[in-house]
């Protein structure tokens, strides 16, 4: 309990730009997030790079942050995402498949589930993907899938940051509503793929 105020406290001045806040939060979540990236990549230096990517974008982002919302689940997040997209960018696409499914073998107590409930709620998402609007869909891949970030995306399709932010809200909204209601996971676990 005590944690989780000083936590609070903490990410409350961090968003106000805070950098000694900053730090702190580093200095608690650095070493935890690069053991959580390692898992992945297999190379420190890679995880290193990650965790660094990783808080320089919460630097960025630390207006935007919910302090009353898991500020672990939103690092985590991020860096769940960082790491996949550096993976993407360095693998083929058959190679990004067989590693991803030997990522699988982490175990259930790391909050990992099994390759079985993996396959399963990634054709869940994949078949939600496609029931998005076409322009939903189009912003949702250009984020998750291929990495870029909101103001990227708008000068890609032409239109303002803040549309893409709605469609994106609205989309992940409809694909975790439509995950949670469907199939038994974990929140970690939804993060993954929101």
């Amino acid at each position: 309990m005590k944690n989780t105020k000083l936590n609070t406290e903490l990410v409350k001045r961090l968003k106000s730009g805070d950098m000694v806040a900053f730090d702190a939060i580093y200095n608690i979540y650095c070493y935890k997030l690069h053991e959580f990236v390692v898992r992945y990549v297999k190379q420190q230096e890679d995880a290193e790079g990650i965790v660094q990517e990783v808080f320089i974008k919460i630097w960025e982002a630390r207006g935007k942050i919910d302090v009353y919302a898991s500020f672990e689940s939103f690092l985590f997040t991020i860096a769940y995402n960082t790491t996949i997209s550096l993976l993407r960018k360095r693998v083929s696409e058959t190679k990004s498949r067989e590693y991803l499914k030997s990522l699988q073998q982490i175990d259930t107590a790391d909050k990992i589930i099994d390759e079985i409930q993996f396959k399963e709620l990634n054709q869940k998402v994949q078949s939600l993907i496609k029931q998005l609007t076409s322009r939903q869909k189009e912003i949702y891949l250009l984020s998750r899938e291929e990495g870029l970030t909101h103001k990227e995306i708008a000068q890609e399709l032409s239109i303002s940051e803040n549309t893409v932010k709605n469609h994106l809200v609205s989309a992940l909204k409809y694909l975790k509503s439509h995950l949670e209601s469907s199939l038994a996971v974990n929140v970690l676990f939804l993060c993954l793929f929101l």
